[in-house]
């Protein structure tokens, strides 16, 4: 009878940790709300490799129907890329696909940008798209704020380079992310994500 009651005590103990360890997975690796399987991606936009990516990860989400969350991760050895990622914010507040449509913007142009004509480079992204720049973009450092809250995020699950890239699912057995480390993989990451 002692037998049964440890070997029952140790499967409980060994379910609570389970339930707990899935508990413990960082929400940044859980899809938005409503989705099964998403794409999250730390970027930076000065990072050349960054620019190289995007396209595929844009893609992948399209093809997937699936969401591609973007986190800004700004390399200290980077002279232009945190201010880019304040002004993507300004862009997200008027709505989020503008502020991705100047990352990609930002992308694009990326090896002409230097920190001394980011701003003419905004300007005229703000003014193809018909919304004012204002002269000092963040003045109450809310937007910067915000920048930093999702390089916190980059540190909290231990990232060490741009862009790094995860396809996430809201699984609860097995491993619910998965980094993606080599991008020629991507669609077969999320075939296999979508099939478990």
């Amino acid at each position: 009878m002692n037998k049964i009651h440890v070997a029952l005590a140790l499967v409980v103990l060994l379910l609570a940790a389970h339930v707990r360890a899935q508990d413990e997975v960082n929400p940044v690796l859980k899809p938005p709300k409503g989705a099964q399987v998403a794409i999250v991606v730390f970027e930076d936009l000065e990072c050349p490799d960054c620019r190289r990516a995007a396209p595929l990860v844009e893609e992948a989400g399209k093809t997937y129907k699936i969401p591609v969350v973007r986190h800004d991760f700004p390399l200290p050895f980077h002279k232009w890329s945190f201010d880019a990622a304040v002004i993507a914010r300004y862009f997200d507040t008027h709505s989020k696909p503008l502020g991705n449509q100047y990352r990609d913007y930002i992308f694009e142009h990326q090896p002409e940008i230097t920190p001394e004509n980011l701003r003419s480079y905004s300007e005229r992204f703000a003014a193809d798209h018909k919304v004012d720049l204002p002269f000092v973009v963040d003045a109450q450092g809310k937007l910067a704020a915000a920048v930093v809250a999702d390089r916190d995020l980059g540190k909290s699950i231990h990232l060490e380079h741009t862009p790094t890239i995860y396809v996430v699912s809201n699984k609860t057995q097995g491993k619910p992310f998965v980094e993606v480390v080599d991008r020629t993989q991507l669609f077969q990451l999320i075939d296999a994500m979508k099939a478990e």
